[in-house]
């Protein structure tokens, strides 16, 4: 009888913190969908006022051609700082696509043409695109992977490799976020 009590204590336990864990992510303030985070107790505060200037490097593609978590991440930094009080004026975020992630920059219409699907990345570029988002696209793997400006989503910026648009954001103050 006492071992049935404590493993059903054991699994009472285990299932209110994986509810209380789990059932806190949130998706927004400012991007809906996607993005999603949670509060947790932070021993790091980041100072307030803050301006947070960040270049994300996503060179991997979505697996399996879903959506690709690189992006998902960019979502997600916004989201959680500015439901922690930074406003979205003072984060200024940036990414940089590469390599095998290249293709997922075509407009839906070049993908559907190429793929025979939906970009499933579309929607999310679009939001962090009209969230001020810059989006710039390596053109030495455009040229590899045969992606012109006119097959982009609108809004992704063209740059003359992943390596100059690193550096043009350096020089602007922005760190690397290492994804």
């Amino acid at each position: 009888m006492k071992t049935l009590i404590i493993a059903t204590l054991i699994i009472l336990v285990d299932s209110a913190w994986t509810n209380s864990v789990a059932g806190d992510f949130a998706d927004g303030p400012v991007i809906f969908t996607y993005g999603k985070h949670v509060p947790v107790q932070q021993d790091m505060k980041l100072e307030k006022p803050a301006v947070l200037k960040v270049v994300f490097d996503v060179s991997a593609a979505g697996k399996d051609g879903a959506l690709n978590r690189g992006f998902d991440s960019v979502a997600r930094f916004l989201n959680m700082h500015a439901a922690n009080g930074i406003s979205t004026n003072d984060i200024y975020l940036a990414i940089v696509i590469h390599g095998a992630a290249s293709n997922e920059m075509l407009s839906n219409l070049a993908y559907q043409s190429k793929y025979g699907k939906d970009n499933p990345n579309s929607e999310l570029l679009l939001a962090l695109l009209k969230n001020k988002v810059k989006v710039v696209l390596c053109g030495q793997s455009a040229a590899y992977h045969q992606i012109a400006n006119k097959d982009l989503i609108e809004g992704v910026d063209m740059a003359l490799s992943a390596m100059t648009a690193h550096t043009i954001f350096a020089a602007k103050g922005y760190s690397q976020n290492p994804f």
